[in-house]
């Protein structure tokens, strides 16, 4: 599963994302903790990501832009348990901060090398799930992701 596989819930206001990977699950904890790691592969290849402020641990926060030639759109988080097979976190577009969500994303090793990336996130209602989804979601997740594959065949991770 080489592409993510995005699904909204039918009873409650969450997208469970799902993908494999061909690397490990400390690959992918440190992937997902490591600001410098992070900038290089998150979000579509239309942008560039500058870290504002980032604090892996539990209770810590991260904010981050995501910039795309002059345009420059901003998110924000916290913490709430940073753990190897686990990060549970909120996420906040600036842009609409009145939609938090809180996501899950849990590591499950496949064997092999290879892990399963399991993130879901509970949005504050059915209205801003659908526009997440409407919003690029699964272009940004994708082409992010085929970026992260590209560290861990570099061995860069």
């Amino acid at each position: 599963m080489t592409e993510a596989k995005i699904e909204a819930d039918k009873e409650l206001p969450i997208i469970r994302t799902t993908r494999d990977f061909e690397g490990t699950a400390e690959q992918l904890f440190r992937a997902h903790t490591d600001p410098e790691l992070f900038q290089q592969w998150c979000g579509p290849d239309s942008t560039s990501v500058r870290i504002d402020h980032w604090d892996a641990r539990d209770g810590g926060s991260w904010r981050y832009a995501a910039v795309r030639g002059d345009e420059e759109y901003r998110f924000r988080g916290c913490f709430h348990e940073v753990r190897p097979d686990r990060i549970v976190q909120t996420f906040t577009f600036e842009g609409a901060p009145d939609g938090v969500a809180l996501e899950t994303m849990t590591f499950e090793e496949l064997g092999g090398g290879r892990t399963r990336l399991h993130i879901q996130s509970l949005v504050d209602s059915f209205e801003g799930r659908d526009a997440w989804l409407r919003g690029g979601m699964q272009t940004g997740v994708d082409e992010g992701y085929t970026k992260l594959d590209g560290l861990l065949a570099r061995g860069a991770l």
